[in-house]
Parts: C-alpha cells; structure tokens; sequence
C-alpha cells in the first residue's frame, strides 16, 4: 500500500474545493472553533482515526464561541483536502442546533444520538469518519469547519437531508458566518 501511497503523493484535491472556499458558505464573518482535543494545525491523535487504520472513529470534542445571534442552524463539514481524489474527501457531515455551544467527544457517531445533533452521510457511510489515508502519501489536513446557516435546511432537492449526498446538502446551505480548525493526520 505504500507504493500506491508515493505514487499518488503529488495528487491532491486541494484547498479551492474545501466547503470553506463555496460562496454561499463564505458568510463573511468569522467566529472561532476550538478543539481540547488538538490545537489547530496540530497532530489529530490516533484515537480519532478510522478504526480501518488502528483508530476509534472517535470524533474530537469542539468548541465554538461568537457565534452570530441569527444563526437558524449550524452545519458542521469535516474535509480532507489532500484526499487524491478530485474534490475533497468528506469525512462528516452534521447539522446542529444553533444553541448548542460544544460537542463532546464521540457526538458525531451514528451509533448514540446527542442532543441537537443531526449526523448526515459523508463520503463513505454516515456519521464521523475518521482520517485513513493512503499509507505512504505524506500529511493529510483534516479541515473541521462550521457555519452559521441562515435557514435551517429541512430539504435537499426534495430529499431529507439525511439521505442527500453531502455536495448536495453544501449546495444547499447558505452562511452568514464561518469558522474553522485543522489537524494533521499521517499515516503510520
């Protein structure tokens, strides 16, 4: 697997294609999201990887503050922007009540329902995916990035958001502000 790892290690999906950079995501303003369980452009522990890997599937525990008082819903996106592959890979996709101010950890997982958190399908299943990449690619930055949505979303083209792909359910949000932290990830 490390062969394919160094073959690839020059393809990346890069930055442009992050949630973060959609404008209809961009709101503007900014608040700040934190994490107790890593500092932003820090190593995300081995426990948050993908069970694939060695991991938990244990998402990290967040924190967010300033956030904006018309804030109807909150989107939470999880990317990986040096996934090979031609966008970046989506590891989870979540809406929130706007009045929760933090997750613990694990409150991403399909399997134990939190309060105020509606877990979406990411990019393999639904629920935390934790990082896996291709041993031998080098780094991966783990983006976790969250927006304060203008309108709740309750449809994604006529689908339950639950059951829409998650570009779809991107498409569909509109931010008035955003926020973000990243972790680093690689392969042992």
């Amino acid at each position: 697997m490390a062969i394919i790892g160094k073959l690839l290690k020059n393809r990346r999906a890069g930055a442009d294609g992050l949630a973060w950079n959609l404008p209809n995501l961009s709101g503007g303003k900014t608040f700040e999201l934190t994490s107790p369980d890593f500092e932003h452009e820090s190593v995300l522990g081995r426990v948050h990887a993908s069970k694939r890997i060695g991991g938990q599937d244990l998402s990290p525990a967040l924190s967010w503050s300033g956030l904006p008082s018309d804030a109807a819903q909150l989107l939470l996106v999880v990317e990986d922007p040096d996934a090979p592959t031609g966008l970046p890979f989506v590891h989870c996709v979540a809406l929130l009540d706007p009045a929760l101010t933090a997750l613990p950890q694990g409150a991403l997982r399909t399997d134990s329902a939190t309060p105020g958190v509606q877990v979406l399908r990411s990019g393999m299943g639904r629920g935390y995916q934790g990082p896996a990449p291709i041993k031998g690619h080098g780094p991966h930055r783990y983006t976790f990035q969250l927006f304060a949505l203008t309108t709740p979303i309750t449809e994604v083209a006529g689908k339950s958001p639950e059951s829409a792909k998650p570009r779809d359910v991107l498409a569909t949000a509109t931010a008035t502000a955003q926020a973000r932290i990243d972790a680093f990830y690689e392969r042992p």
